[in-house]
């Protein structure tokens, strides 16, 4: 290997740590309360510390300010990968959850797999999830059957609901509130202008119920996994018309007026201190949705692609006394390191049974080092198809690649292969492969050894089977499929 690839950037070889054992942290005398806060499909240029002036977001802005940001934080392009990232420390691939899935889906996450929150309980966590779900719909695949306490939420996205089949196509179920493991009622569109108000009284009241507990060695988990800002745009009435950015504007500000709901309400419990709170987007902005979308910044491309728009996010972290204040890392993290990082900060360990592909990020956050905790990151698409890596500041794009924008840049992305220097040219724009042509090498070496473990093109070895329903009928609100009657009567 190279030394001097692995040089720029602040990494060394030193630093490059070939196991996922996690380690007690000796700085932590009591375990963090943690709250995970996902928002859906927000661009990397929507909010005030990543450069927006469209969007007002005082709140993110004092966190940002309070606590720190990663500016190298990836995920999956889209949004059930993503959320089987941030749940199993794992790449999505590796658990076969690569795609979307939808209402009724034969396929979600497996109870083979150990949840973060699964992993926290065993410390002694109290859990729960508000929000958006996305990992199946069936009642074995639901947040109460792997590891949360309490769920409240939708169980996928806001859009997928419908009405009566047209055309031969079958008909869509009406959108399902979700109380643990049963539909409580109906969401309408008018009902989706007051969700974010419904997830945030969710998510203060538990973490009220609990912080006389985590006082006394009982601390908890709360992940808010946001609906907004996904289409359908759905602001509630308080922020209707309010942004200087149309709806989607005002959807992002209500989103930072429910952070800081939560950081106010830490601090006025006199728990911030002992609160981890983490803030990211689960992919890039859907840039093919014009007005109803966000910005990806300075960044190439947007949800749906492996370009940096893609799957790079706007994330802070925020833990008053232990993250350093008005603090910047740019060091290569990402989803599959919140299980390994949360367990550690938990005093756990992760389990040796199943690999896992993220590494304990928490030296990083408590701002002791800026080297990486991983040797690279890996760009996989919906396919599985691994299309890009990424080590230091060079990321070699081995495949063709979609900007999934209304207009792209007529660049250079079916040229195989392009080696981007991510420090000096974060839009993607130059391909140095040419003048590089040790480092794409080394690059392509990474990939040959990834290749014998999930596979690039196909799967490898390393992937493991998805949960599986064998006659999937999907949350409803009674306890079979609705008649296609029952449905174009929810739709009257």
């Amino acid at each position: 290997m190279n030394k001097n690839l692995l040089a720029v950037g602040g990494l060394t070889l030193a630093c490059l740590h070939a196991t996922h054992a996690t380690t007690t942290l000796a700085a932590t005398a009591a375990k963090p309360n943690i709250v995970l806060i996902l928002v859906d499909d927000m661009g990397y240029g929507d909010i005030g510390p990543f450069g927006s002036t469209k969007n007002r977001t005082p709140n993110l802005d004092r966190m940002a300010a309070e606590g720190m940001k990663l500016t190298s934080f990836y995920t999956a392009p889209v949004c059930t990968p993503s959320r089987a990232q941030f749940m199993t420390g794992c790449y999505a691939k590796r658990v076969s959850l690569p795609k979307v899935i939808g209402p009724a889906s034969p396929i979600g996450i497996s109870a083979k797999e150990h949840t973060v929150a699964e992993l926290l309980k065993k410390q002694g966590y109290a859990t729960m999830c508000v929000g958006k779900w996305h990992l199946g719909d069936d009642p074995k695949f639901l947040p109460v059957n792997h590891g949360f306490d309490a769920y409240l939420g939708l169980p996928y996205s806001n859009d997928m609901t419908g009405g009566p089949g047209k055309n031969g196509q079958k008909a869509k179920p009406p959108l399902p509130l979700v109380r643990d493991d049963k539909p409580i009622e109906v969401i309408t569109p008018d009902k989706l202008d007051h969700i974010e108000q419904r997830y945030t009284d969710a998510a203060l009241k538990f973490i009220r119920d609990h912080a006389a507990d985590s006082k006394n060695g009982k601390p908890f988990f709360l992940y808010f996994a946001h609906t907004a800002v996904h289409v359908p745009i759905h602001p509630g009435p308080n922020f209707a018309g309010k942004s200087a950015n149309g709806c989607y504007g005002d959807w992002v500000e209500e989103v930072d007026w429910s952070v800081g709901r939560v950081l106010d309400t830490l601090r006025e419990l006199g728990i911030a201190e002992n609160t981890l709170v983490f803030f990211t987007s689960d992919n890039g902005p859907w840039l093919i949705k014009g007005s109803d979308a966000g910005v990806a910044g300075p960044l190439r491309g947007g949800k749906g692609g492996t370009f940096e728009g893609g799957v790079r996010e706007p994330t802070l972290a925020w833990w008053p006394g232990k993250i350093p204040a008005a603090t910047t890392v740019d060091t290569i993290t990402g989803s599959v390191d919140i299980l390994p990082t949360l367990v550690a900060l938990a005093g756990g360990t992760v389990p040796a049974d199943n690999k896992i592909d993220g590494a304990d990020i928490s030296q990083i956050l408590l701002g002791k080092t800026k080297e990486s905790a991983r040797k690279a990151n890996y760009y996989i698409n919906e396919k599985g198809e691994i299309q890009a890596v990424r080590q230091g500041p060079w990321k070699l794009a081995i495949a063709k690649q979609e900007e999934r924008a209304k207009t792209p840049t007529k660049l250079d992305s079916m040229t195989i292969p392009r080696l981007y220097n991510l420090d000096t040219d974060i839009g993607e724009t130059k391909n140095l492969a040419a003048q590089h042509p040790d480092i794409v090498k080394q690059l392509q070496a990474l990939l040959a050894e990834m290749d014998k473990d999930l596979g690039v093109k196909t799967n490898g070895p390393g992937v493991r089977p998805p949960g599986r329903v064998a006659n999937p009928t999907g949350l409803w609100l009674k306890s079979q499929k609705p008649s296609k009657q029952t449905i174009e009567e929810h739709y009257d």
